[in-house]
């Protein structure tokens, strides 16, 4: 009989809540566009939380699409707040694709070159100057990860649409269907800051342009209350219409101007929080403007307050899965690239449990080819896994000139001249050659097949030529038949190599080949003696292994490299008569760190030793001078000349710490320590004792277009000579 009773009245209570849910206007919500300005959205979410008011449906434009979406997707206004406090605004606005995300020669090209210009047909175009908003959609779809398998929007935890604009047509189109990461970046797409997104054959940009404040879609999907919030811009004084983007900015704001006024009457709760004075890019300012929501929707407590639960306030958080295994990968059929060459590039294969940042790490690794001009994902759900699927746009652009300038003290002045040339004669290939004109003249010719996981093959081929003063303890040869000091030598260095390399443990690059050397030395500072101290051809095999996650190759904030190289050289033409085979090995190692705001510490370590005879000092590490590019074994060293020191061994310390005082300006303070001589391995004693070679430096750096304009004032406490050496642009 009690089990009967408690059964009636359940069933009782259930009746009495349905009846009441029924009873409940179903409330709307239209978010409007505004940049920056649309993060106030989520401080009108927080008073909504707060009150337990239940959202039915929401409709969003650009900010308000995307606010509005992770909304849908299960997020409170708290964890919104949280998610948006912590975001990169740099990378955000900059599309930014991080260095350790491209391969060594996607870096070596991204840290030469001040300027690349498409060039096909033998015509010179412009950049397009738009972003692919790739990083934007990396955050917000792994974001949305947990709903990422729903394609009817009706299904999210709160329905929800959004407004894009067709390109094309001017036409507005209302998503509600599909992906919805790229649903929201689509609605975001503004023009002149994001390439345009094409989906279902259509090409979408910001839904701002036709119309930001959707609120008849919601009207039309039978809500029976509407709270609007309205971030917009009103019209602008003369006084505040400065520029040509202002101007432009007020010609599309007086028809939306005109529309808000029937929008605004259909909005039965109409928010428009004070947001005067941020502009669509202050994210910088976001806790400001968040709190400006906040305070207007305070204002309207007695509005909201009816349609609020106080037993029912949205404080449940979405617990983040940051894993998905990955049970297949598929992608549209591609003209000039490989199923190798595009997982190479995501470094990770079918049947691999990864990790959210291994995914966005791959996605950007693709991005950093800038082989393709568009790139999307999304997932299917499988029976014991996700298949990712990749939807890729080859870049129609393949050929490109790129151009640099650079000055120091040992190569001087030189101007950079490159043309870039893919898929020039296989799928996954790219060629380069570098020309430098200026005072020593130079080239280097690459050619690559990118294979990922599997063995890619490379051609180089590289001319160095330069002039310098040099102290006659380097050249062997000389010091017994002169008191010279110092000896003018003429460098030729031409090296061609043909290698292989492949990706080990996903980081590493490793590889190996055979290199061939002409080699010409020769002074004609002597007299009564040869001026040629060489002429010889040298066959040599290598091998290599690399990895690098610095942030940035000039003035590093944080990560670390490593490179080590075994060289040994097994046949010469042999100009003075007395080779002998030898190898040499070198190694280094660098990591930097940010310890406090603004101060970064560097730390590097390296060394290197021969085996074997020596048949020339010019294969010897050779260390002196700072600000260029290093070629085989010559090094900077701080406090000393360059090409100053040398011996076939050697170790080095080399300690920084860098301040940047502000925004891409640096001051920074260096020490390195070395001991340089002949087999000075062969026994502890020989090496590890106090350094005979000590300097310091103290510099100023910018970071420029161009590349870093540093000037550095060195001395040695051994020697008490002091030396200022100046350099502008990227290293070539």
């Amino acid at each position: 009989m009690k089990k009967l009773l408690l059964f009636v009245s359940l069933l009782i209570f259930t009746q009495i809540s349905l009846g009441q849910e029924n009873q409940r206007p179903k409330v709307g919500l239209v978010l409007s566009g505004g940049g920056a300005k649309g993060l106030a959205h989520i401080g009108v979410l927080k008073v909504i939380d707060s009150l337990g008011i239940k959202v039915d449906y929401i409709a969003g434009t650009s900010m308000g699409a995307i606010v509005g979406g992770l909304y849908a997707s299960g997020y409170n206004a708290e964890q919104l707040d949280s998610i948006f406090s912590k975001i990169d605004v740099d990378a955000l606005l900059q599309d930014y694709t991080p260095r350790e995300s491209k391969s060594f020669y996607e870096k070596r090209n991204d840290e030469i070159y001040a300027l690349t210009l498409p060039f096909n047909k033998f015509k010179l175009g412009l950049p397009s100057g738009l972003s692919k908003g790739l990083y934007n959609f990396n955050l917000i779809s792994s974001l949305t990860q947990q709903v990422s398998h729903i394609r009817d929007f009706d299904e999210l935890p709160i329905p929800f649409l959004c407004i894009a604009t067709d390109a094309e047509t001017g036409e507005k189109v209302v998503l509600d269907s599909g992906i919805l990461a790229q649903n929201m970046i689509a609605s975001g797409a503004l023009p002149t800051l994001y390439s345009p997104v094409e989906m279902n054959g259509r090409l979408l940009i910001d839904g701002g342009v036709i119309d930001n404040y959707p609120v008849e879609e919601l009207k039309a999907r039978g809500l029976d209350i509407i709270i609007g919030v309205d971030v917009q811009d009103g019209l602008k004084t003369r006084e505040e219409l400065k520029g040509v983007t202002s101007v432009l900015a007020q010609i599309n704001n007086f028809s939306m101007i005109e529309k808000m006024e029937g929008k605004q009457k259909a909005t039965d709760i109409y928010i428009k929080p004070d947001i005067k004075g941020y502009t669509v890019v202050d994210f910088e300012k976001g806790n400001e403007i968040i709190a400006k929501g906040k305070e207007k929707a305070l204002e309207f407590i007695k509005e909201l307050a009816p349609y609020g639960n106080s037993n029912s306030k949205n404080d449940k958080k979405i617990v983040f899965q940051d894993s998905i295994y990955i049970k297949d990968i598929v992608f549209n059929k591609l003209d000039n690239y490989t199923r190798a060459y595009i997982v190479g590039k995501l470094k990770f294969k079918r049947n691999t449990k990864i990790s959210n940042a291994q995914l966005q790490k791959g996605i950007l690794n693709l991005n950093a080819t800038q082989n393709f001009s568009a790139i999307n994902y999304s997932f299917e759900k499988m029976q014991d896994g996700d298949k990712l699927i990749l939807q890729l746009k080859e870049n129609e652009n393949n050929t490109f000139l790129k151009f640099g300038l650079h000055y120091d003290d040992l190569f001087k002045s030189g101007i950079l001249v490159n043309y870039t040339k893919k898929r020039l004669i296989a799928k996954n290939d790219v060629a380069s050659l570098d020309v430098i004109l200026g005072d020593n003249i130079r080239y280097n010719f690459d050619y690559y097949i990118d294979n990922g996981f599997h063995w890619s093959f490379g051609f180089n081929s590289k001319l160095t030529t330069f002039n310098r003063n040099i102290t006659s303890n380097i050249a062997d040869d000389v010091v017994f038949n002169t008191t010279a000091n110092a000896i003018n030598v003429d460098f030729f260095d031409l090296s061609n190599q043909a290698y292989l390399q492949t990706i080990f443990a996903q980081k590493f690059s490793l590889g190996g080949g055979l290199e061939f050397k002409v080699l010409k030395l020769e002074s004609e500072t002597l007299e009564n003696t040869d001026p040629v101290f060489d002429s010889s051809d040298y066959l040599s095999v290598f091998g290599f292994v690399k990895y690098d996650s610095f942030d940035k190759k000039y003035f590093p904030r944080t990560g670390w490299n490593f490179n080590s190289e075994i060289r040994s050289y097994v046949y010469s033409s042999d100009y003075k008569n007395n080779f002998e085979r030898f190898s040499v090995a070198k190694a280094d190692f660098g990591v930097a760190q940010t310890v406090f705001k603004n101060m970064t510490l560097k730390f590097q370590t390296e060394g290197g030793f021969a085996v074997g005879e020596r048949s020339i000092s010019y294969f010897d590490f050779i260390l002196g001078g700072y600000g260029f590019q290093q070629v085989n074994n010559i090094k900077p060293f701080f406090g000393y000349d360059f090409l100053s020191i040398a011996g076939d061994s050697y170790v080095k310390l080399l300690l920084t710490a860098d301040y940047e005082i502000f925004k891409k300006h640096h001051l920074n303070f260096s020490a390195n320590f070395a001991n340089v001589g002949n087999k000075i391995f062969d026994t502890i004693e020989t090496w590890f004792v106090q350094p005979n070679y000590s300097g310091y430096s103290f510099g100023y750096g910018m970071e420029t277009v161009i590349g870093p304009v540093e000037i550095k004032h060195s001395w040695s406490p051994e020697t008490k000579d002091h030396y200022t050496w100046f350099s502008v642009g990227f290293w070539f």
